[in-house]
């Protein structure tokens, strides 16, 4: 009798475990299935043409666009790295003071050039789980193909301290990314992973919305010059990179030929 007991409760534990789990993953579908409906509401409108000085973007030499992304609002949490690093950026160009507002992208953006490569910098004034509608807004009103959109953004998975290169792929669990990837209809663009670690005692959520440490703003402040280092080469690389389709990389529905030359991914 006390043997059927067991086998019972162990049942009915059972049982009540893939429930949990059923339900976990039906929440999980759900919220994925709500942010791609948020995506095509925000998206349907009609984008109006670059106008004056940004028409030039479209006319001109080799485009890029550089997105640092994150949450609005949270700056210097560990989420919003990709920001500080492009805010690095555009003190290292000497346009940080041109910051603007564009509702049209719903961020905010910079007009600028290194190395004869017009550069759009890109802060998007979204929840980063939607940060895609401003990148994919940004690129269609600037003229600019996923594989020439470089998104900086944090990294879980590296310590803080370790950058890498990563040439298109998967969105490997960052909402950010992975709203990219669904805005743009596409992996292909380039990113920069800027590692802050995993958490130790708190909550991923808990840390990742979190500020850095005193000690860790030390690191940080190293990590940034390199960020930056790593941004420019990439840059000036691009006006004499040949067309390939990026490592790893998930073409585009229109399945074009994707100029990128495929490398390893790189890391410091």
């Amino acid at each position: 009798m006390s043997r059927l007991k067991k086998v019972t409760v162990f049942g009915t534990l059972c049982r009540y475990f893939s429930l949990f789990c059923k339900k976990l993953l039906n929440f999980v579908t759900m919220r994925r299935l709500l942010t791609r409906v948020i995506h095509r509401v925000l998206l349907c409108g009609r984008l109006k043409p670059a106008m004056g000085i940004e028409a030039e973007v479209h006319t001109q030499g080799q485009r890029r666009l550089v997105v640092g992304l994150g949450n609005t609002g949270m700056e210097g949490t560990r989420h919003n790295v990709g920001m500080s690093v492009l805010g690095a950026l555009a003190a290292r160009l000497g346009v940080a003071d041109r910051w603007r507002g564009d509702k049209h992208v719903s961020g905010e953006v910079i007009l600028s050039e290194v190395a004869q490569t017009h550069v759009v910098l890109l802060r998007p004034r979204l929840l980063m789980n939607i940060n895609g509608v401003s990148v994919a807004k940004a690129a269609a009103k600037y003229g600019i193909k996923p594989e020439h959109i470089l998104l900086v953004h944090d990294e879980l998975d590296k310590p803080l301290g370790k950058i890498a290169i990563k040439h298109g792929g998967s969105a490997r669990g960052h909402n950010g990314v992975r709203s990219c990837v669904d805005c743009l209809h596409t992996d292909v663009m380039p990113r920069l992973r800027v590692g802050i670690g995993r958490p130790e005692g708190q909550t991923v959520e808990r840390h990742v919305l979190g500020r850095f440490s005193t000690e860790e703003k030390k690191v940080l402040n190293s990590v940034l010059v390199q960020s930056v280092d790593i941004l420019l080469s990439q840059l000036s690389q691009q006006g004499s990179s040949s067309p390939s389709s990026p490592a790893g990389g998930r073409q585009a529905a229109q399945k074009t030929p994707l100029p990128l030359t495929a490398e390893p991914n790189s890391e410091t």
